[in-house]
Parts: C-alpha cells; sequence; structure tokens
C-alpha cells in the first residue's frame, strides 16, 4: 500500500528506486491517500500536466475503501498508540489503520510510521532493488 509521500515522489518522478520496486510488485493505495492527492490539486493552482498525471495515476490504481474493518483497526491503533503516549498526524494515523486492517505493507519514506506496532513498512527512501 503506497502511502501519498510514495505517490508523490511516483508522480514528480522523483523515485527511480521506487518505481523500480513497483514494477516487480503490485500496488494499491487506500482511498485516504487519493483524498489527500485530490486536496493537493484543490487547495493551489496546479497546471494541467501535473493534474493530468495524478489523475491518470488514480485511474491506473487499485483505490481500496474505509471500511468497518478498518474503522475498527483504527479505533484499537489509536488506543494503543495513545496509551503509550505516541501519536501520528490524523490521516497518517487513518492510512497506517487501513494498512494494518488490509495486512499490507505500507510503503512510505515518513519515519513517523516506524512508531504504529505491528505495521509492516517498506522506506522506500532507503530500499533498493535486486
Amino acid at each position: 500500500m503506497l502511502d501519498t509521500n510514495a505517490v508523490t515522489a511516483i508522480i514528480k518522478d522523483r523515485a527511480n528506486t521506487l518505481s523500480a520496486i513497483l514494477n516487480e510488485r503490485s500496488s494499491i493505495i487506500s482511498v485516504i491517500t487519493e483524498a489527500e492527492l485530490r486536496f493537493g490539486l484543490a487547495r493551489r493552482a496546479i497546471n494541467a500536466d501535473l493534474r493530468r498525471i495524478v489523475e491518470n495515476f488514480l485511474e491506473s490504481v487499485d483505490i481500496l475503501p474505509w471500511t468497518s474493518t478498518c474503522a475498527q483497526r483504527y479505533a484499537l491503533l489509536r488506543t494503543e498508540l495513545e496509551v503509550s503516549g505516541k501519536s501520528l498526524a490524523p490521516m497518517d494515523l487513518i492510512i497506517a489503520s487501513h494498512a494494518l486492517a488490509e495486512d499490507y505493507t505500507l510503503v512510505s519514506a515518513d519515519r513517523a510510521f516506524t512508531q504504529v506496532p505491528g505495521l509492516h513498512l517498506l522506506d522506500w527512501s532507503t530500499a533498493t532493488t535486486k
């Protein structure tokens, strides 16, 4: 499951290693990542080329819906993090919960995700291809 920063790096052609990794594996995104990408397009004037690239990406990738199972996992994770004195940004917490609920590896360079217990994480910024 690609996090928003991974998708952004792909779209802006700043992640050759990640692109190579994804050529070997299938990838998906959370509907939450779609929301973040669409927010990025809506909040500022974006050139038409970038808008088209984002829309083409969204048309080409599988987008997983948020489900009741995800909401249940969110409640547990948020509680667990609060009890341990840790926190994540709200959207990151939702994306992490989604990856956990679906048992997917989250592909992200955001180190904040390392504090999520049980989350399978692939840091694309340090990954290498074979």
